[in-house]
């Protein structure tokens, strides 16, 4: 067995090991998870993601282990912008909270399938027009701007999604929550409910957010030959633990009103970072400045959304 096959192998064991552990044993269908339980579910999947970290630099060394660090970190940040789509969906449905749990699993799921999917084409697709990397990093820089510059009118409005649209028109669709059923059958048809569509846009939507969170990851893991398993082990470490930290986040999501500036600055660096050699050939940018941006652009616009969001209530009792 080959070093590679030894990876694969040891992730998939660990996942398959987590699920049963984290969705099986931890939690209990229809209830409602509290954040005191969220969060240690989460500090367990980063626990697992950065425990994998550990046996990369083992395995392999320094720069595949902070090449994978770097694009976890990138995923994970760019998930938790995510998260705020989310919560938007849940509340325009009126989806029950005890029921919230079970359509994240399996929204969360359907996304890693896709996902696995989308990075599959895109690995054969670069590998053969190794010129698409700067069609990535243009739409990176594009992408960056446009969510830098990105107003509180444009936010995400779950009746206009066009996948919204496509399932009532290919779905008989009740718009209930019916006590957490995907389905009923009413005068001997049968008929979807909210949580189904619910479902179903939250997969759709982590698409969406792949479309910029993959190229980002293929300008990060660039020349390392474990760059396939890098790419495939950060994606799915980075979703799994999107569950635990909705239930985190639900309650906090104005606390991290300039996260969105934050990840616009990475992606407009990841960007340009994929474009400058058409310009220098040969250029090649060490992994430990990359990690040091992210880890500068993401911790520093979520502590000054911190702090802002420390100030309001003191600036409205001034009023």
């Amino acid at each position: 067995m080959t070093t590679d096959q030894l990876s694969y192998l040891v992730f998939g064991i660990v996942i398959v090991l987590a699920l049963v552990f984290d969705l099986g044993l931890l939690s209990k269908k229809e209830t409602e998870i509290s954040i005191k339980k969220a969060f240690y579910q989460a500090v367990f999947w980063v626990g697992l993601a950065l425990a994998f970290f550990g046996f990369l630099w083992y395995e392999y060394g320094q720069a595949p282990a902070l090449e994978y660090l770097s694009a976890y970190l990138m995923e994970k940040s760019l998930s938790i912008d995510n998260i705020f789509v989310f919560i938007l969906i849940f509340t325009y449905f009126r989806i029950g909270s005890t029921h919230i749990a079970r359509a994240l699993l399996w929204g969360i799921l359907m996304a890693i399938v896709f996902r696995v999917i989308f990075i599959a084409v895109g690995l054969v697709l670069v590998e053969r027009f190794n010129w698409l990397l700067y069609v990535f990093g243009a739409f990176l820089l594009y992408t960056g701007v446009k969510i830098f510059s990105a107003k509180e009118e444009d936010q995400f409005d779950p009746a206009a999604s066009p996948v919204y649209k496509v399932i009532n028109r290919v779905f008989p669709i009740i718009h209930e929550d019916v006590g957490g059923k995907f389905s009923v059958i009413r005068n001997g048809k049968r008929f979807y409910t909210n949580l189904f569509v619910v479902v179903v846009m939250l997969s759709f939507t982590d698409i969406v957010f792949a479309l910029d969170s993959i190229p980002a990851v293929f300008a990060i893991v660039t020349d390392s030959p474990q760059r396939n398993l890098i790419i495939y082990t950060s994606n799915i470490f980075a979703v799994l633990g999107l569950r635990s930290l909705f239930f985190v986040l639900k309650g906090a999501v104005n606390r991290f009103s300039y996260l969105q500036q934050g990840i616009a600055i990475v992606l407009v660096f990841i960007g340009a970072k994929m474009l400058i050699p058409l310009v220098y050939k040969g250029f090649h940018m060490p992994v430990t400045i990359s990690l040091l941006v992210i880890l500068v652009c993401l911790g520093g616009s979520i502590l000054y959304s911190i702090q802002v969001a420390k100030r309001k209530p003191n600036e409205n009792d001034l009023i």
